[in-house]
């Protein structure tokens, strides 16, 4: 890919022009370039404020370039039929919470369907650079995604604020948001500073409301955002899941974890009149020109099974 991406710029003189043509960020073509000058041990491309020429290296690697696209076409072509069935590697990302609650199971019916595909799975709790550590695919769990980044909606993420039954009986369950700032809040290590925001499901629900105004001073149809504090913060949704079995405190958890145990009565939820922002499951990759038959057909499998309303949700 880096090749096609040199070429483009060196054919439309400059990084944001072949940006454009290739539907990638400009940050994302420039790292592409840069890692092919490393890998040659050469400068390619002169840049300048206004314009971008050749190196007489750059001339050398066009040439090469443009004789190994040519063949890698051909190829393609031949073996066009081959592309109709996926196969080869795919190497994938998500965050260790989801990838062994969801994702791990959806990998292994997915490769009962194509068994010519194979899954190389890195299960981190921290965003990666696709091209540096060769992902194919990221599932990634976000609010509304930088506009540069190509990426496909895979389902819905809402979170719930949840306890245990006993840990309610100790301490009382909060009837309003501003009652937690009265309880032991569990949160993440990766939030300088941590806030609970909600917004009312019903406005009729939160208090008395007089000249559409809650109780609280805040609009009955605004996100209210709420400071937490607590003796405990950890870096993984599963370690903190762990903390409330163990009583520990109330959180704000995935639904994808937390929904099966609320259903199963381990778990209570709270503040049934608010709701967190929805977040959303996404499958990010590095370009919508070049997705193979088998990054393609998972995405699709994955849109599928997790359609609508998943069944973690409750």
């Amino acid at each position: 890919m880096a090749m096609k991406i040199f070429t483009e710029v060196a054919d439309r003189g400059g990084f944001t022009a072949a940006a454009e043509h290739l539907d990638l960020s400009r940050s994302m073509v420039t790292r592409h370039v840069t890692e092919l000058e490393r890998w040659l041990g050469s400068r390619l491309l002169q840049r300048s404020t206004r314009k971008v020429s050749l190196t007489d290296a750059g001339e050398a690697c066009l040439n090469s370039c443009r004789q190994m696209l040519a063949i890698s076409q051909e190829l393609q072509d031949i073996s066009g039929k081959r592309d109709i069935e996926p196969h080869g590697q795919l190497r994938i990302t998500s965050s260790v919470s989801f990838g062994a609650t969801h994702l791990t199971r959806a990998i292994t019916d997915y490769l009962e369907h194509y068994p010519k595909v194979t899954i190389d799975l890195l299960l981190l709790d921290r965003s990666v650079n696709l091209i540096e550590e060769r992902v194919d695919l990221a599932i990634r769990i976000a609010g509304e995604l930088d506009p540069n980044i190509v990426a496909r909606k895979i389902a819905p993420c809402k979170s719930i604020i949840c306890a245990t039954p006993k840990y309610l009986e100790r301490h009382g369950a909060p009837e309003h948001p501003d009652d937690l700032q009265h309880h032991n809040c569990l949160t993440y290590t990766n939030f300088g500073k941590s806030e609970w925001r909600l917004s009312p499901i019903n406005p009729n629900s939160n208090g008395d409301v007089v000249d559409g105004i809650v109780g609280n001073g805040q609009g009955n149809d605004e996100e209210i955002a709420v400071p937490v504090t607590g003796n405990l913060r950890v870096n993984e949704a599963a370690a903190i899941t762990q903390a409330i079995l163990d009583n520990a405190g109330i959180a704000l958890q995935p639904s994808y974890i937390v929904g099966p145990l609320i259903q199963q009565g381990k778990l209570v939820k709270l503040l049934n009149d608010w709701e967190p922002a929805e977040l959303g499951i996404w499958g990010v990759y590095l370009s919508r020109h070049h997705v193979s038959a088998a990054q393609r057909t998972f995405l699709d499998f994955l849109v599928k099974r997790f359609k609508g309303i998943p069944d973690w949700e409750i």
